[in-house]
Formats: structure tokens, sequence, C-alpha cells
């Protein structure tokens, strides 16, 4: 045993904490740095280390304050917090090997904690590079003080004897469903969309470059403006949020003179929610979750992993043509004397629609299949797009806030600048104002291709909200009044329709050809990392098992299999490790001294089987006296060059010779 490495164990605690520096409290990283730079300064100086009231003193108020900051000593980012803060104060305490060893343990486990942030490929090469440098230092606790260079390939090598064991464990290891260890709520991602909308709610998600989901067509593709993910459905309005209300799941939607299915499948990240995303409008899905009477997609638990499902939907589709009296009623509630110059204007465009005499058919903007609009009910639908296409609406990220409680008639008639949540959001108001029914529906709309692994990645940034009206004899509609003011965030992309001053996101940005092609190279990677790595679930584990021959797969099965298939690896690597034992290489120095053995066996003078060598060369200078010389400069080479500190070859050769040259 050698002396604690002081500086490489600072180096390790700072290599695995260093990621978690975003995540922690600023004082909580400022008083372990503090710890650590005081622990490095007594090391150089020689001082003597704090004595223990000090260290239970800051511990005590360390804890303290985490308690004071999350609540709670318990859940990812209170554990975390108080994990490192413990682990640098127990660096203060350094004293033995001892100490060192449960520093290194502690750091052990705080590789693994990084991974409840980000399990991305670089996160993994980084905690690999870190676990070769903790490692290293392991090895110099238990070997002597050799350089650092010696320390580090043993350490290399170690990690890598360590891989067929981790293949094994990775393939065959039963998973579980759920997570491993019950981790607490705080422990899983909660970005991307929410089940309520506001003034700014979409526009400050549209800022972010995160992969919400991945999308493979089977066959071909729709159209960018036919790509509308639906997500929450929102019903009430309260003067400023939408939300969802109760949602219907026991009664099945209807579809009539439905065409174009379209079958797909998706590849969706964990958001701690409860909803699926489909293409307008889906009817089937691969797994277990309820198809809503709004057409939401339902599953019981919040999606804590990412999961990979397949879909149907129809683009051109009649939904809900008999919808319930109770469900007309709640697409047209209104909260009772906010926003009167909107109403006013939509009981104007009603009025007008039914004086008027039978329009012509017209499209419907963002309706899938682009039915023709007709009738009063029509007509009003029209004379909203054409408002806001015609009175100088702006579409933008950074919309001057609506602080009043008439937020509706603001933007309609003072700001008239907003993103897609003001448009649908006032949209729906001015549909229900003038009697027809209409909800909000959030979720996504486009996607950008990726031909090197052929998919589509749909991004927060895609984040998008759009309206619904019911129509009689045609049933739920979508109207997206943001293709009125910008078409070209439907048809193309989100920078397509704002200026390039916008603060967009950088993957949202059209960006050289060259600089495209790299990052879809490395989500093309990264998707696959994502699919066979962290996706490798039970369905995954039972599917690849079966294709290798491994029939009815069960997690008895695959206990059995592991356990066989390790005590092979390990058998293997114990005969490798023992080959030395199992057949051993002649040492050349003691070869050529059995020569020297044999030649005065054959002169009558036979070395005894206890006779070391420097006795067995008295003897023989005893018996032969004209030998004397020879034999005892032979035996004080071999006893030299056996059981020296070095070996010099030069020795060795002329040692040979010497043998050679001997005749007794």
């Amino acid at each position: 045993m050698t002396k604690p490495p002081i500086y490489a164990l600072l180096l390790s605690i700072l290599m695995v904490a260093a990621p978690h520096a975003e995540h922690l409290p600023p004082w909580v990283s400022a008083l372990c740095a503090a710890l650590l730079l005081w622990r490095a300064y007594l090391t150089h100086s020689g001082n003597p280390l704090p004595r223990r009231w000090l260290l239970t003193v800051i511990t005590i108020a360390g804890a303290g304050g985490i308690l004071i900051e999350f609540h709670t000593l318990f859940g990812r980012e209170a554990g975390v917090t108080l994990l490192i803060l413990l682990t640098a104060l127990k660096f203060m305490e350094l004293r033995n090997v001892r100490d060192a060893m449960v520093l290194i343990y502690l750091a052990c486990f705080i590789v693994i904690t990084n991974f409840f942030y980000s399990q991305s490929i670089p996160t993994a090469l980084y905690m690999l590079a870190t676990l070769l440098l903790i490692v290293t230092t392991w090895v110099h606790l238990h070997g002597q003080s050799i350089a650092f260079k010696p320390r580090l390939l043993v350490a290399g090598t170690l990690l890598l004897q360590a891989i067929p064991l981790t293949l094994v464990l990775f393939v065959l290891f039963p998973r579980v469903q759920g997570p491993l260890w019950g981790l607490p709520q705080d422990a899983f991602a909660t970005s991307g969309l929410d089940d309520k909308m506001s003034p700014g709610s979409l526009s400050r998600l549209s800022l972010s470059d995160e992969v919400a989901f991945r999308v493979v067509y089977n066959s071909q593709p729709p159209r960018r403006d036919q790509m509308y993910w639906r997500g929450p459905v929102l019903w009430n309005f309260d003067g400023r949020t939408w939300t969802p209300g109760r949602t219907m799941r026991t009664v099945a939607p209807q579809f009539a003179d439905t065409a174009q299915p379209i079958d797909y499948s998706v590849t969706l990240e964990p958001h701690n929610k409860t909803w699926l995303f489909a293409l307008d409008m889906p009817d089937r899905l691969s797994v277990a979750a309820d198809l809503t009477y709004d057409f939401q997609i339902l599953r019981k638990e919040p999606l804590k992993a990412r999961l990979r499902y397949e879909a149907r939907s129809h683009l051109v589709y009649h939904a809900n043509l008999l919808e319930s009296e109770r469900q007309i009623q709640r697409a047209l509630q209104l909260p009772p004397g906010l926003n009167p110059r909107a109403q006013e204007l939509a009981q104007r465009w009603r009025a007008a629609a039914e004086a008027a005499p039978s329009p012509q058919p017209s499209p419907a903007s963002g309706r899938g299949g682009n039915r023709p609009l007709m009738g009063t009910d029509e007509t009003v639908v029209r004379a909203a797009l054409a408002h806001f296409n015609r009175e100088n609406f702006h579409y933008t990220l950074e919309p001057p806030p609506l602080p009043g409680s008439n937020s509706i008639d603001e933007f309609l008639f003072e700001t008239r600048r907003g993103f897609c949540e003001h448009y649908a959001g006032s949209f729906v108001v001015l549909m229900r104002a003038a009697h027809i029914p209409a909800r909000v529906v959030t979720g996504y709309q486009g996607g950008e291709y990726n031909d090197i692994g052929g998919y589509y990645i749909v991004r927060q940034s895609d984040a998008h909200a759009w309206a619904e009206v019911w129509l009689s004899g045609q049933g739920w509609v979508r109207i997206d009044p943001t293709a009125a003011i910008a078409p070209a965030r439907v048809e193309r992309n989100l920078a397509a329709a704002l200026p390039d001053t916008a603060a967009l996101p950088f993957m949202a940005r059209s960006a050289p050809q060259w600089l495209r092609d790299l990052r879809l190279n490395w989500d093309a990677v990264s998707n696959r990392w994502n699919q066979w790595v962290l996706g490798y679930n039970s369905e995954l584990q039972f599917a690849f098992l079966s294709r290798l021959g491994m029939e009815d797969v069960t997690w008895q099965k695959l206990a059995l299999n592991m356990t066989f298939v390790l005590g092979l690896v390990i058998a293997a690597f114990a005969l490798f490790m023992l080959r030395h034992l199992i057949k051993r290489q002649p040492d050349k120095v003691q070869t050529t001294w059995l020569k020297v053995c044999r030649k005065l066996a054959k002169a009558g003078l036979p070395r005894a089987a206890h006779e070391g060598a420097l006795d067995y060369a008295e003897r023989v200078a005893a018996a032969r006296p004209g030998l004397a010389g020879d034999i005892r400069d032979l035996a004080s080479r071999y006893n030299s060059l056996r059981y020296g500190v070095e070996r010099d070859e030069l020795s060795l050769r002329a040692f040979c010779k010497a043998v050679r040259a001997f005749h007794p």
C-alpha cells in the first residue's frame, strides 16, 4: 500500500462533479469548490487537516441549506446535491488508504448520477474517460509508486477486460418494466407541451431545439402542410389560459367518409405527461392507450421512458358528424363579461353572413383534405381568416405582453402581434362568440427530414396550436389561422416565417449544407444509440434473443443463460491469466545453470537436491581444487542473474558463453 494520491483523487472528484454544476445551487457549487481548494492548499503546505468539529458544523449547515433549498433531502435534485457535498467533505478528512477507497467508491456512484440528467453519447464518453481516471487512481492505491502512464495502461486493460462481461449483462440481464430503482418523480424529463396554453407559452417552447419525437413513414410521406401532430385538446377558457377540462375516454370517436390512410412509426422522447402524438386524425395505435372522444391519445401513466409505437391516421376525414349536444354547448362557452369588442366583431360577422346570399364554396385554410366551406358558419370562418390576413397582423416570437383582463381584445385591436397561441386562441373565442362550436388543439406541425437516417425529426421548436370548428354535415374541421398570417410557417418551417433577426434556436435556422449534413449525421447516430442502447427494453430483448434461436424467452431462462455465459467468460479470463502457470516458459538463466550441473554430474560431482548454487560450488572446489575459480565464478554469476534486481542481457550472454567454455 502507498499513501493516498491526493491530487489524483482531487481530479477524479472534479471530473465526476463538474457536469452537475449547472444543476446544483450556486452556493453548493461554491462551497464544494472552496473545500476542494482548501484541501489542495493543506496538502501543498503541509498544514494539518481541520478539526472534526468544524467539518461536523459544515456538514450540518450544508444539509440544512439543502433542505431549505429543496424542501427535502430525497429525490434526484436534493439527493445528488447532498451526495456531492458529502463527497467534498469526505475529501477534507482524507488521511489513509481506507479513506481514499471510500472516495473512489463515491466517485463511481456519482458517475451513475450523471445519467439522471443526460444519457447521450457525449455524456457516456465523458463518463468513460472519468472512470478511466478513477481506476488509474485505484491502481495507484494497490501498487508501487510507478509512473502515471503505466498505471493508465493497467486501468485501460482492466476496462477493456470488462467489456465482454458488460456486453453479456447488457444483452441477457432481464429487463423490467418501469424504472429499475423506482426513481422519484423529479428524475424524469418534463420538457415539451403542457396541458394548458396562455399567451407566450408556445413561443417560449419554440426557442428549444430539443427533439420531441422522430417519425418513419411506411409509405410516401404526406406534404409538410399536412403534418399536424395532434396533442392536448383545450376546451375551457378563463379569459387568459386554455385548459382541457374533463376528457371523455369511455366514448369512442366517430369516423365517416375517411380516405388516405397513412401508416408510420413514432419514437417519442420521454416528457412525463400522459399524452402521445399522432397525425391528425388518428384511428389506430400499437400500444395500450385510449383514443378519447376529442381524438387525444392518452396513456394511464406518464411517459418516463422513450417509447416507440406504430400508428395509422387519415388525412381526409369526417370526425364526429353527430356530436352530442353536451359537447356542442361545451365548445360554445365563454367567460362572461370579458372581451366585449371581440364578441361584438364576431356578432357582426354572424349578422352579415345571415343577411348575405349563399356563398360559393371556398377552401378552409389548413384543413385536412381542403374540403370547401359553405353556409353561414363557413362564411363567418372565412371572415375571421380574412380579418387576420388583411388587418396588418404580424407573426412574431416576441409578442408584446397582454396584461389586462381582456387579453383577446388587446391582441385583436391593439398589439396585433402574436405567435400561434395568440391566433388559435383568439380565433376560437371569435367562433364561439359567433355561436360556432370551436376548440383549441395543441401539438406540433411539420418536421425536418433526415435523409441519412430516413426519418423526420420533430423538435420542440415545431410546437404549434390551431383550431377546430364543428360544422353541421362535416363534423370537426381543422382551421389553422396561423396559415392566414404566415403560410410559410405551415408550408416550410418556423425560420421561413420569421425575420432573420428573430431569436430562433440554432437547429431551427437555415444552416450551410455541410453543417446541416453534420448535424443530421450526428442525429442519425444518436437515434441508433437511442433505439438499440437506451431503448433496449424487454420487448426488444425478447425479439433479439428470439432471432438468435432462444425460444419462449422468460426472465428465468434469461437469468440461467446469463449465469452460464458469465461463467464461460470468467473461466476464459481465468485460463488466460493463468496461462503462465499452466504452461510455464523455462527461465534461460536456470536452464544454463542446469547445463553446468549436468557437466559436473558426468565428471562424478552431482548436485544434491537441497544444495544451493554457492554451496554446491564450494563442495566442487574442495573436491577439485583445479575447478575452484571457474565454478565459484559461474555460481556467483548465476545468483546475480537469477535473484538480482535487474537482469543485464550482456551479463546473461557472457554467462552463457562461460558455461559453454566450462569443461570439468
